[in-house]
């Protein structure tokens, strides 16, 4: 059997769907042997991406989603790709072809030792030298690109090991369970929990598992526990829920905070440090449990009293069956700020002035969405406003990134949603900076026949870098830019372009483009004017609730 068709038959083994990317000569032979697979090629317009499609469908499904590329330019492009997914713990396995490894076709044309390069970012990270490992290393990848904690896998196939003949022998795909959590860590957490005045519930983003979803569910109705959550733990608990008092989108100084510094006791579910930190740990200040997949890793701003390791879902259960409800809780604090929030965060969803606020877009996107409708944001300053402002009932359903924070992933992530969710409706809000990024990828979603509307915030600057100079004290500098006619440049793909020119002309269009086929572009100016004065000086001079 050809070292090429073994590959694809390996990853057909493991259930793949889709490869998303863009071949070169030294993947012609996996091309080949793909053309005649029931994997299907999507094929990209950049790497990047095909990288940021491949990295959503991994946090959409548990499964790694799968990206090609050619050898030196196009693998270094996976590199941006590879490190939101190992930041973000999305399973993503990237293949990349190389020149000849047993003679020289070139010299060192293109050659760029990528194995290396993919180090730092990826969990595993090999070159095939033999076309007989490559069942064994589909195999491997694909187990640790899924282990806890997710992430990024790599495998490179050079065109001449691709070509030459091999074993035909596939290993079966063996499920694993998690271990559970040892008894005395978990009667431990449920003596805290019990001796705690006022305990609080944190949901971060391991968190975002079905079973998670469904245990943390009960534990919040057994216990009457209150919750909040991180911008990537958004949705695990439906934020209708009584007892949800909001998302930490800021790392301190919101309204949500007075609760965290009145809290002697952070129960931590699926929460690490590589997500930025949704408050800081002082010594000797409010003590935390920390309930993950593994170990806390310590740092200055987070170091817990406890953890306990094991299945999430498995330890929420259990610890909910230890504790007394009965115990000497007072919750009424955290009711007075979970009013104040709402409060704050309703006071400009009804202001319909023009250009558009954050905080009026984030309501009128909520309100147009149904509950298992999808979000996704690219990086700016919007992405604080919608963290804050847009209540998730359903897991997965905004899906931000914060924790490589990247710019250029909010579209092809809004795609690869729409591909696998074809009878969802998907928004993806990007700013006008990150949108440019990798705007070609428009040209691709037209191709595939994708329904969704893509809403670019166009403000001509680079708004959250604006927002923070202003908060530092420097003068206005080297941020704006001119942009492109959005609507003349959506359709040039073949999609639908809408300039709205008021708030009622904005709320008509967007409810009309999540009901009628095509790829609808918005070009929607907005209105950044009071990010300063709310999210730099109104939070920071507010006074807590005594």
């Amino acid at each position: 059997m050809k070292a090429s068709d073994l590959f694809i038959k390996a990853l057909e083994n493991e259930g793949v769907e889709y490869i998303f990317g863009i071949p070169g000569e030294e993947n012609l032979d996996f091309l080949d042997s793909m053309r005649t697979s029931k994997i299907k090629l999507v094929l990209t317009r950049h790497e990047q991406g095909a990288g940021f499609m491949a990295a959503t469908y991994g946090r959409l499904t548990g499964k790694p989603g799968v990206c090609l590329s050619t050898l030196g330019p196009g693998a270094t492009n996976f590199t941006t790709p590879a490190a939101y997914a190992q930041l973000g713990a999305m399973p993503m396995l990237m293949i990349t072809g190389q020149k000849p490894i047993k003679k020289s076709k070139q010299g060192r044309f293109q050659i760029v030792d990528i194995v290396e390069l993919m180090k730092p970012t990826t969990k595993y990270t090999r070159q095939v030298v033999n076309g007989n490992n490559i069942s064994a290393m589909v195999r491997e990848s694909f187990r640790l690109a899924m282990e806890e904690r997710p992430g990024a896998v790599h495998i490179e196939l050079p065109e001449d090991i691709a070509a030459e003949d091999c074993e035909d022998r596939i290993f079966d795909v063996v499920d694993f369970r998690r271990p559970d959590a040892d008894e005395m860590s978990i009667r431990d957490a449920a003596k805290m929990i019990e001796s705690a005045k006022m305990p609080l519930l944190l949901i971060g983003a391991g968190a975002n598992r079905k079973r998670t979803s469904q245990a943390l569910a009960a534990f919040i109705e057994k216990t009457g526990i209150p919750f909040f959550n991180t911008q990537m733990g958004k949705g695990v608990v439906d934020e209708r829920h009584s007892k949800f008092i909001g998302t930490a989108a800021l790392s301190a100084n919101d309204f949500l905070h007075c609760a965290i510094g009145r809290a002697d006791l952070i129960i931590n579910v699926g929460h690490d440090v590589i997500e930025k930190p949704p408050f800081f740990m002082e010594e000797g200040g409010t003590k935390v449990i920390h309930i993950n997949f593994f170990p806390a890793q310590v740092d200055a701003v987070y170091f817990p009293q406890l953890n306990v390791i094991g299945d999430i879902a498995s330890s929420v259960i259990h610890i909910a069956k230890h504790i007394n409800t009965k115990a000497n809780w007072d919750f009424s604090y955290y009711g007075r700020i979970k009013n104040e929030v709402e409060t704050h965060l309703s006071k400009y969803s009804e202001d319909n002035r023009f250009p558009i606020l954050p905080q009026r877009l984030v309501h009128i996107v909520r309100e147009e969405m149904p509950e298992d409708g999808i979000v996704t944001l690219d990086n700016g300053v919007y992405k604080i406003w919608f963290a804050r402002n847009y209540k998730c009932y359903q897991p997965n359903t905004l899906l931000l990134d914060n924790a490589l924070a990247t710019m250029g992933a909010g579209l092809a992530s809004a795609m690869c949603a729409k591909l696998i969710n074809p009878n969802k409706k998907v928004i993806s809000v990007c700013g006008d900076g990150g949108f440019m990024m990798n705007s070609q990828e428009l040209e691709t979603a037209t191709r595939l026949g994708l329904n969704m509307v893509v809403i670019i915030l166009n403000d001509s600057s680079y708004g959250m870098i604006k927002w923070k100079q202003e908060g530092m004290g420097f003068d206005n500098f080297g941020l704006d830019y001119k942009n492109p006619d959005f609507v003349k440049y959506a359709e040039s793909y073949g999609a639908i372009g809408h300039r709205p020119t008021s708030d009622d002309n904005f709320k008509e269009i967007l409810s009309k483009c999540l009901n009628v086929d095509g790829v609808h572009v918005i070009d929607l100016a907005v209105d950044y004017s009071l990010n300063h004065s709310i999210l730099n000086v109104l939070l920071k001079e507010k006074t807590c609730t005594l």
